[in-house]
């Protein structure tokens, strides 16, 4: 019998990067959402462990032990086949590795080892709005987030998460407030997220122009209320209030950058 699991696109709405420790590890304080938008897994029972990719980011992706979801079927000690619909790009800091291993540790089991396959594989197990602290040890529930609408750009370069943090040269930055706020609106949770950063996103930009430009495009858009960068890049975010702004937004953009990987999606939980 074959099994089916959703593993949506992780978006950090906020990054701050708050420490280094000695080993190395930077500390985060981030606030983070999940998409309606992100790859699909098949799972089917068998003798022995193998993986097929499909999808229109299936290139380049190893079907081996290299690959997260791989490890985290060994994890959960099971056998079978493994079928990955990969629709999220590559190096976009939206989580592709980290949801695809979330899920299938969700779905066979092995999930009190996860944070052996990675920092943010314990906040894509949730699948809901989480602020995340520490190397991404500590979660807490952030509750009350009032969904909304965003468009995802992605704009063709990917971006290695190490390479950027090499070149940040403040690691020592102010945490989110202690108590995040209970947002009474979309309108309200936008003016809080104006005052929040992305600590990484001036260093990405600097290195990627690309960001800049997925930037500059989202802000031509009309009922933009923020545009950021996810993660360590490159994939930007716009939030809208309506539907029909996100989803005309994403048509703008799309048409004049075909090139783009452009998606009007839902920010919210995706348990």
């Amino acid at each position: 019998m074959t099994s089916e699991v959703f593993a949506p696109a992780k978006i950090n709405l906020t990054l701050h990067v708050t420490g280094q420790r000695a080993d190395g590890y930077h500390l985060l304080d981030s606030l983070v959402v999940f998409a309606d938008v992100g790859d699909r897994l098949w799972f089917e029972a068998g003798p022995e462990l193998s993986m097929d990719v499909s999808g229109p980011f299936a290139q380049g992706v190893p079907v081996d032990q290299r690959n997260l979801v791989w490890q985290a079927a060994e994890l959960a000690d099971w056998t079978g086949r493994i079928t990955l619909e990969k629709n999220l790009p590559h190096g976009a800091g939206i989580g592709g590795g980290s949801t695809d291993a979330a899920a299938t540790l969700n779905a066979l089991g092995g999930v009190a080892q996860a944070a052996t396959l990675g920092a943010d594989v314990p906040v894509c197990l949730r699948r809901a709005a989480t602020r995340m602290r520490g190397i991404g040890d500590h979660l807490e529930v952030a509750d009350d987030l009032p969904q909304c609408w965003a468009v995802l750009i992605w704009p063709g370069v990917g971006v290695a998460t190490p390479h950027i943090f090499k070149h940040l040269e403040k690691k020592d930055n102010l945490a989110m407030p202690e108590g995040l706020p209970k947002f009474q609106s979309h309108t309200q949770m936008i003016t809080w997220l104006r005052g929040m950063r992305n600590d990484l996103q001036a260093t990405c930009a600097a290195l990627v122009p690309e960001v800049s430009e997925a930037l500059t495009a989202l802000a031509a858009c009309d009922g933009l209320g923020l545009a950021r960068m996810s993660g360590s890049g490159s994939t930007c975010f716009g939030l809208f209030e309506t539907q029909g702004q996100a989803d005309a937004a994403a048509r703008k953009i799309a048409a004049s950058h075909p090139e783009w990987w452009v998606k009007p999606c839902v920010l919210g939980d995706a348990s």
